[in-house]
């Protein structure tokens, strides 16, 4: 299941249901990208990309997703390496998530995410500055079924594949300013 990226009909309906006051500060749809149940448990459920680092303003829009999916979200997770202010708690539509911060134990670019009644999740949290094109990749390779890789070990991924495609395109602009494809382009008549 998807969001921005490429919307599932479910996931899109219950976007723009959302009352306004409980979207995400933009009135932005939330970019989520969840992965299908499989037969496997992934180590990763899938991706969540807020807008903001801002915990407090950024929750509620998820948990009115995640909500009728997943089941109440009681409780949420993060490592506070990347979160400027953890909250304890943050008002969501209709009731309290408490909010935990753990240093160590959990990935600082994880999410956890708690139902009372029916388990837990880990989303990839994608930094909220993260060009559209690595956004899309992350999302997608979080929400793989069978995905294996931890989100810091993607986010790592996403850096050299970063790196790559710059390096690429530095190479082929120094081929075009020695003569390269413009030159056989003017040449061949």
């Amino acid at each position: 299941m998807t969001a921005t990226i490429s919307f599932s009909p479910t996931l899109e309906d219950r976007l723009s249901s959302s009352p306004p006051s409980s979207r995400a500060p933009s009135s932005s749809p939330l970019r989520l990208s969840l992965a299908p149940a499989g037969p496997a448990p992934a180590l990763l459920d899938g991706a969540w990309w807020p807008r903001s680092r801002d915990l407090g303003a950024e929750l509620p829009a998820l948990t009115d997703v995640l909500d009728p999916l997943w089941g109440r979200i009681t409780r949420v997770a993060v490592n506070p390496t990347h979160w400027p202010v953890v909250p304890r708690k943050v008002p969501v539509a209709g009731h309290v998530v408490k909010v935990g911060w753990f240093l160590a134990e959990l990935d600082p670019h994880e999410l956890l995410l708690l139902s009372y009644r029916l388990g837990r999740w880990n989303l990839l949290v994608v930094p909220p500055r993260t060009d559209p094109g690595s956004a899309a990749w992350l999302m997608a390779a979080a929400s793989d079924p069978l995905g294996t890789s931890t989100a810091s070990r993607l986010m790592e991924e996403a850096a050299r594949l970063r790196t790559v495609s710059e390096t690429d395109r530095a190479v082929e602009a120094v081929w075009d300013s020695e003569g390269g494809h413009g030159a056989r382009s003017h040449s061949v008549r």
